[in-house]
């Protein structure tokens, strides 16, 4: 199904009962974020809104996809299953054997479906031109500022348009952009994108390069530009897959070589000069959660600004998850999953991305287990995947577990883990944004192979493991009490037969961890069988089970992190990981170490006295507040002295 433009996905969900109208005024600065972030952790992502007052010319609407059923509503569908099976029956036949007339038949209806798929650009102008703004100013646009240590307001759906120089081959991706004034902003782009690339084609061509914005339209459009595809796919052939119609495209008034959608609201034109001096964006709360850090990006400079007549002017926040970049995410999940399998993967059954890993940081793979090995076959394609090249933490399992029930997994990859042989150790480049890393954008990464083991896969000499744990409350004060740096323990999952502990404890000296992870194996005799113990520091509650693994995923670097602990004499392994915070003194971790997303005490007050005013609903508290005891000072780096 494909949505005429923005106005008719709103009419949508106006129609199905998942937006609000706020009609009293909310500041785009901070206030917005702070309701959006208390409706995108209410059960069910809570509600889209459209902000109808917002001090500005243009209403903001938000957490348009932050639910399933919205994110199913904004790609035309009633299950993301849908359009995985659907793309994997069309891999199916494309990929089978053709040798006879008819065969070869059977392909014609579907080149014509595939030619009603490929983008077009037509003569004149769109809906997105009915408007051109004479004078340009972004700060006419109610772009929000999402926290209070944020650089400044920063466009935060932006579906960004370049173009190879060379081939003229289009990329659109998703970068956020920081406003500096009235007609600069920052391009957000990692090096690792495609957009990059083309900036660097340009820079060597001495070119100044154009870029295009669009906010707005079908939303299937802000989806396909965060879509994890091959270099050289065109994003708008998968838009025009998942909404059955081809995406009409218009060439921008002040930058011709860049095409956008006829339907959007805004199209902000403009350049990147690559011989510029770069500009200090940042920082920025993150979807880690985590503000990311200030660094040197390139400078966009608006050309002009069109719009549609009545233009919305769409937003988002990210943050502690989670938020409605996790639905994002969940659809990328589902329907990227044939593809993996189709193209790299073929024993691949399933694929689970926990919203505690806020994406990239853990990724949980099912697979149809034939031979020995064939786990560490998997890792490694995955890892040369794509965008997959940034993962972190991956759990393979296989057989009939379920790998969305979490509690039923996490016990079937112990039973089959053996703590010594079954956790390979990696490193490669990671996420930009993932703080842990000892140098930027390159760091550990781990597989923790859980699939039940062939014969050549068992060594004789392997620790046998049979849990004998002491109750969990006698466990806990038998470690408080011999171990007065532990803080609090979680004994929870021992109660389920999975043999982790989760111990918040006190950091005061070099090597602290390691020396009490040995210590807890070596001298706690009862704990004879456990395979694994996650380190968290004394700020995070290690019974918030939810808190604890994603707070542990980010700050973690798995090769640089752990401790494996043998006693060849007990057959016991056990093996730790730090999920603590890493700082010069302690770790000698030389990097600026991020504060966690909070939002400030003004604003949480602000929005506690107007919530009634709102119409939204029930009162909900701000997350933030389950959050203020963890932060290390109040600024965007976290300052430790403070502790």
């Amino acid at each position: 199904m494909a949505y005429k433009n923005q106005q008719d996905f709103i009419q949508a969900l106006d129609k199905a009962g998942e937006l609000c109208r706020i009609k009293s005024y909310v500041n785009p600065k901070l206030e917005m974020a702070e309701i959006i972030d208390r409706l995108s952790k209410s059960p069910h992502g809570g509600k889209a809104v459209l902000f109808e007052n917002t001090g500005f010319d243009f209403p903001v609407l938000m957490n348009a996809y932050g639910s399933l059923k919205r994110m199913c509503m904004a790609l035309g569908t009633s299950d993301l299953e849908k359009i995985s099976t659907e793309i994997e029956d069309l891999f199916k036949l494309l990929s089978a054997p053709k040798e006879s007339i008819t065969d070869k038949l059977k392909l014609l209806p579907m080149l014509g479906q595939f030619a009603s798929w490929m983008p077009k650009v037509k003569s004149g102008r769109g809906e997105c031109q009915e408007i051109i703004v004479k004078d340009p100013d972004l700060t006419k646009l109610p772009v929000i500022t999402c926290w209070p240590k944020d650089g400044g307001p920063f466009v935060t759906l932006p579906v960004i348009h370049t173009k190879d120089p060379n081939t003229g081959t289009r990329n659109v991706g998703m970068y956020r952009m920081q406003i500096f004034g009235p007609r600069l902003t920052g391009m957000h782009w990692h090096k690792h994108k495609v957009s990059a690339k083309h900036f660097s084609a340009y820079k060597k061509l001495q070119k100044k390069m154009p870029v295009a914005v669009a906010l707005g339209g079908d939303p299937v459009y802000a989806y396909s530009a965060t879509a994890p595809l091959p270099e050289n796919v065109d994003e708008y052939m998968l838009a025009g897959f998942l909404r059955k119609k081809k995406v009409e495209l218009v060439r921008c008034i002040t930058q011709p070589e860049i095409e956008v959608p006829a339907d959007a609201d805004i199209i902000i034109e403009g350049f990147v000069d690559p011989g510029e001096e770069m500009i200090w964006e940042g920082p920025f709360g993150d979807h880690t959660g985590y503000y990311s850090l200030p660094d040197w990006y390139p400078r966009f400079h608006v050309t002009a600004i069109t719009h549609r007549k009545n233009p919305v002017y769409p937003a988002t926040i990210v943050g502690i998850p989670p938020q409605e970049d996790a639905w994002l995410g969940k659809a990328t999940e589902r329907i990227f999953l044939a593809p993996i399998k189709m193209m790299m993967v073929p024993e691949l059954v399933d694929m689970d991305m926990p919203v505690e890993g806020v994406f990239h940081n853990l990724v949980i793979a099912k697979i149809q287990k034939e031979y020995a090995g064939q786990a560490q076959k998997v890792m490694n394609a995955m890892w040369g995947a794509g965008q997959m090249m940034f993962n972190k933490i991956l759990v393979i399992a296989d057989g009939s577990v379920a790998i969305q029930d979490y509690p039923s997994l996490a016990k079937y990859v112990f039973k089959n883990l053996n703590p010594a042989t079954d956790i390979y150790f990696s490193q490669g480049p990671m996420d930009v944004l993932d703080h842990s890393c000892s140098k930027l954008g390159f760091g550990g990464k781990m597989c923790i192979d859980g699939t039940s083991k062939f014969d050549e896969e068992l060594q004789d000499d392997a620790p046998q493991f049979k849990f004998d744990a002491k109750t969990s409350s006698l466990l806990n004060e038998e470690l408080r009490q011999n171990f007065p740096e532990i803080k609090s323990v979680n004994t929870s999952l021992l109660a389920l037969d999975i043999p982790c502990l989760i111990i918040s404890l006190s950091k005061s000296r070099q090597g602290q961890i390691h020396d009490l992870h040995h210590k807890i194996c070596n001298e706690m005799g009862g704990l004879a069988g456990l395979k694994m113990i996650l380190y968290v520091e004394q700020r995070v509650d290690a019974n918030d089970l939810t808190t604890a693994l994603w707070r542990l995923c980010n700050n973690l670097d798995p090769k640089r992190d752990h401790m494996l602990y043998i006693d060849p004499v007990k057959k016991f392994a056990c093996i730790g990981f730090d999920g603590t915070t890493k700082t010069e003194g302690l770790d000698n971790f030389q990097r600026d170490w991020p504060n966690i997303i909070v939002a400030d005490d003004e604003t949480i007050l602000a929005i506690d006295l107007k919530w009634n005013e709102l119409g939204i609903g029930d009162f909900i508290p701000s997350p933030s507040l389950k959050f203020k005891g963890q932060m290390y000072g109040e600024g965007a780096v976290a300052s430790f002295s403070t502790t």
